[in-house]
Order: C-alpha cells, then structure tokens, then sequence
C-alpha cells in the first residue's frame, strides 16, 4: 500500500538549535535546508511513497524543496510539532480517508530510499515505528490504514510510541536511524555517506553518497 508522509519543518534559522556550533552561525540555516533536502531527495526515490507535504512554519523560507514533489503548507496557528503532523494528517485525510500517512523527521541526509522501502514494507498495515539509534527517538512513524497516526513526538517519544500501541520495527535500517540532532549524530551520518547538499554545505568534513 501507497504512503503519504508528513515532513514537518521549522524555519532553517531556528531549527536544529544543538547543531549550532557545527559550522559558522551564518551557515546554520544552509546546513537545516540541505539536511531536510538530502532526505526529501531519498524520499522522492523510495518505492510505495505517493505524496509528501511539508508543513513549514515559513513555506517560501523552504520553497526549493517544492523541487523534489514536495507539496509545502504552512503550519497551524497552534504551535508544536505534534500538532503540526495532526494538521497535515487532517489535510492527507481529505483525499485519502483509508490510506496510511506516516511522519517522518526532516534530518535523514544519509537516508538510503532502500531503508525507507523496507520500514514500510515491515510495517505490513500496522501501526509502527522506527526509532532513532539511540533507541529513545523517532525518526518514521505509520499509522494503520484509515486509523489516526497519533504523534508522540518529543523526549522519549519510541517509548511513548510503544506504549501508545505502536510496533517498533526491528530491522536495521541504519540510514533512517541515523537523524541528526547534534554534532556527533552529523559526524555518524557523515560516516555513511550523505546526500549532496548536505555534502556541499559540509565542504571536505564530510563523505557524500558514493
């Protein structure tokens, strides 16, 4: 079955606020877009995935992504990331009541469309996860078929998950584990190989896709 993904984005200014420091303050927002561009590039080459909406906090800020299929809406007057996947949820909804969307984190630049394929093909219907390297994150999460998504995005957010009724999907999918919060996390990610504008924007300190 065909996904619809939800990609959720702050302005490049203000997201990834622990990345700060990895590169000059100038550049901060160039590395935040390249980041959500690298991962939405996987996206647009992954099998079973049928539309993708961005919700921005500021669409024309991250209107290049458009580029790779990206529909791009603007976030809802209520603030916070779980109510910006509810809006887009509620948006998907209209045009397919009995589909599966899912929400997936816009700082996968090492994201392999392979990786992603397999989470949703082990997902087989149900109501699942995928959650960060370290185990306490979530970087996918589906909904069953027609059924809510039910975000539980924030500190803790795989146990939330779990308890909430998800499947935590045990495959290894090293590429969408590997979401990029802090320096170290750019430096793991950058070990895999990542994708080209997040290699460019990295310049030598960083391996791109080969």
């Amino acid at each position: 079955m065909d996904v619809d993904l939800i990609v959720p984005l702050k302005h490049p200014r203000d997201g990834k606020s622990r990345l700060r420091g990895a590169l000059a303050e100038e550049r901060h927002p160039d590395l935040v877009l390249a980041l959500a561009y690298d991962t939405l590039a996987a996206v647009a080459s992954a099998a079973h995935v049928r539309r993708v909406l961005v919700v921005a906090a500021d669409p024309a800020a991250v209107s290049e992504l458009a580029a790779l299929g990206a529909e791009i809406v603007p976030e809802p007057e209520v603030p916070g990331l779980n109510e910006a996947l509810r809006h887009g949820e509620a948006l998907l909804r209209a045009g397919s009541p009995g589909g599966v969307i899912g929400a997936l984190q816009a700082d996968l630049p090492a994201l392999r469309p392979g990786d992603l394929a397999t989470a949703l093909g082990e997902a087989a219907g149900r109501r699942a996860f995928v959650a960060d390297r370290q185990g306490t994150g979530t970087t996918l999460l589906l909904s069953a078929p027609g059924a809510p998504l039910d975000p539980r995005f924030g500190v803790g957010s795989a146990g939330l998950h779990t308890r909430s009724g998800a499947t935590p999907l045990a495959g290894g999918l090293v590429s969408l584990r590997s979401d990029v919060d802090t320096p170290e996390d750019l430096g793991h990610a950058c070990s895999l190989g990542v994708g080209e504008h997040t290699a460019a924007v990295l310049g030598t300190a960083c391996v791109p896709l080969g």
